[in-house]
């Protein structure tokens, strides 16, 4: 077969090291030999001896299915192989957790990650305010984590003198060194009125950086298993 489909720029190449690479800007591979972790029905292919299964459901799995946002269960990949991760069209990224790191991001953009990380599920204070409540996860550990973005992140520094506000919608997450809260930048008056349409924001200060996608959240649509 000719044709550009199958030029070297889509053409798949054989692995070059073990773990969690970026296959291209909207899908991740994960050469496996051992466990994995990805959001459930984010495998778009697959290779080798690999085995899927769902995270328990006890009540500590049922906390923990709330990392993946939407109420979309995680996943383990066991075995050895090659399986590639995407989450419609959304762009891909690599994020490297160090030990005494600690990374906050949106349950929405979770992709996948190395079974060596560990996570809970945290609350952003204030948040009960708000329609929905904003559920993170907080990532700590040794290893790679795999995150979706609708469009190229913001990666935008927070500092002590200058602290950033998000739209609550639009946050992808935060590095260690950040205190969150919620800010009201309207007040009753103008929200009566009809206002901006950007009533509350993620208030964040300190030392670090929050990333951001350039839109807000659409809604979430069906998965089908």
């Amino acid at each position: 077969m000719k044709g550009d489909l199958f030029s070297s720029r889509h053409m798949v190449q054989p692995a070059t090291a073990p773990g969690m690479t970026v296959e291209n800007a909207k899908c991740i591979r994960y050469t496996v030999d051992g466990e994995m972790l990805a959001r459930q029905g984010a495998m778009v292919a697959y290779r080798g001896s690999l085995q899927f299964e769902r995270k328990g459901q006890g009540v500590g799995g049922m906390l923990k299915r709330a990392v993946t946002g939407e109420g979309l269960p995680l996943m383990s990949v066991r075995g050895r192989g090659e399986a590639w991760f995407a989450q419609e069209a959304q762009n891909c990224f690599i994020v490297d957790v160090e030990p005494g790191d600690e990374f906050t991001v949106n349950g929405r953009n979770v992709l996948c990650f190395d079974a060596t990380l560990s996570y809970r599920i945290s609350t952003v204070k204030g948040a009960g305010i708000t329609g929905g409540g904003l559920f993170n996860s907080v990532f700590t550990g040794h290893g790679r984590l795999g995150l979706v973005c609708d469009g190229n992140p913001l990666v935008i520094p927070v500092t002590l003198q200058q602290p950033v506000y998000v739209d609550t919608d639009a946050v992808v997450g935060w590095t260690a060194g950040l205190s969150t809260s919620l800010n009201r930048s309207q007040s009753l008056g103008s929200m009566l009125r009809g206002g901006s349409g950007e009533a509350v924001q993620l208030a964040l200060q300190g030392e670090g950086y929050v990333v951001v996608r350039p839109s807000e959240a659409t809604p979430h649509k069906p998965q089908q298993h």
